[in-house]
């Protein structure tokens, strides 16, 4: 590589060559990240799944790809696996007792895995939460639904859209109106 640079970039060689491999790292991993992607949208799509596998695929897909990438440049900077193994032990212990302190926190988690998998509702659904059988409560179009709360958008007459960032837990707690749209019932056996 020595013959196709330049005699003044010979004394940087090493880190010209460092860049070039993080570089390559990132590149393949983002490669790597949108082909993973790609695959589960076409099989959520192409078997009917529901539409929370595709965002769902693509938060873990991600995590586990520039996961990857961290160790994989950290390696190139020569940092020691176990000294890394050890921080990263000694921030999960900390972070398991700072969950056992936010019970708030672990409820709206337990929660989410509830609306998971006994599925309430569903991306696009439009639901209301209810106080009681007569008042109107919150309500909109289901957005997201992540591990601490679900984002709905809210549209009332004569105002602006807004959104709503109701905490999982709160689906339990109240009464929840699915409002079916264009005729189609929510299949209740999913």
């Amino acid at each position: 590589m020595k013959d196709y640079l330049p005699d003044w970039a010979h004394p940087w060689l090493e880190l010209i060559t460092l860049g070039l491999q993080i570089v390559l790292i990132i590149a393949a991993a983002l490669l790597l990240r949108a082909l993973v992607v790609r695959i589960i949208t076409r099989l959520v799509r192409s078997h009917n799944l529901p539409l929370e596998l595709i965002v769902g695929g693509r938060r873990f897909t991600s995590i586990v790809v520039f996961t990857s990438v961290v160790l994989l440049v950290l390696d190139r900077f020569n940092v020691s696996g176990a000294v890394l193994w050890t921080a990263i032990t000694g921030f999960a212990t900390v972070a398991a007792v700072a969950f056992f302190a936010a019970w708030s926190v672990l409820s709206n988690i337990f929660c989410a895995v509830l609306i998971y998998t006994t599925r309430p509702f569903r991306l696009h659904d439009h639901i209301e939460i209810l106080e009681n059988g007569d008042k109107p409560g919150l309500g909109g179009e289901v957005l997201d639904i992540r591990l601490i709360y679900t984002t709905i958008r809210e549209t009332l007459p004569g105002r602006e859209p807004t959104l709503l960032q109701v905490p999982n837990s709160l689906f339990f707690q109240r009464l929840l109106r699915v409002r079916i749209v264009d005729g189609e019932l929510p299949s209740l056996h999913d």
